[in-house]
């Protein structure tokens, strides 16, 4: 049996992303877990925050950010990033990451973060309490340590967290692949 609620933005688990802004002079880090992808070609995503946001302004003039896959060894950070406004501390260094520059944006990238996705605004979107801003992504940059002999992405080996109702979780054991279950299985040879 189901009790039936109404409508509120219980969906889980979503990533607790590390979005960075500013530049490597003045960088922000927050954390956002209303992220997501919105298109292949051209590769597009999204964050929601709100327009009092310390962060909302600096994205806002640059017209960029940079999201950061994060560990579960940076939960901590990530927490601290979602709980304290960079208008009152640094939230860099207070959690010692390191602002990294990136290749196509002024944002820098959390060099901490195995996976960080340079990001260019599109357009930005009044929804209510947020505002979504949409973006292309225009550079991933991967750590080598993901990577296989043949240079194909292994995320299994990044330790992502996730995100769900107000708790934290470290992603774990694989269960299987996309297309598992239309895939044909192979005769065995004799």
């Amino acid at each position: 049996m189901k009790q039936s609620w109404k409508g509120s933005v219980l969906l889980a688990p979503v990533p607790p992303v590390l979005v960075s802004c500013g530049d490597l002079e003045h960088p922000n880090v927050l954390t956002v877990a209303w992220t997501g992808v919105l298109n292949t070609r051209p590769p597009m995503t999204y964050i929601s925050l709100r327009p009092e946001r310390y962060s909302y302004e600096l994205i806002q003039k640059s017209r960029c950010f940079c999201i950061n896959l994060p560990t579960a060894a940076l939960v901590k950070a990530v927490d601290f990033c979602g709980c304290r406004s960079g208008r009152q501390v640094d939230k860099f260094s207070h959690c010692g990451l390191t602002p990294a520059p990136s290749q196509e944006i002024e944002a820098p990238m959390v060099e901490q973060s195995p996976v960080s996705l340079e990001c260019r605004v599109k357009d930005i979107v009044p929804l209510g309490t947020h505002h979504m801003f949409t973006a292309e992504i225009v550079r991933v940059n991967v750590e080598e340590s993901l990577l296989d002999q043949a240079g194909k992405l292994d995320l299994s080996k990044a330790g992502l967290l996730a995100y769900a109702h107000g708790e934290y979780f470290a992603l774990g054991k694989k269960l299987g692949k996309f297309g598992d279950s239309v895939r044909k299985k192979r005769k065995k040879r004799n």
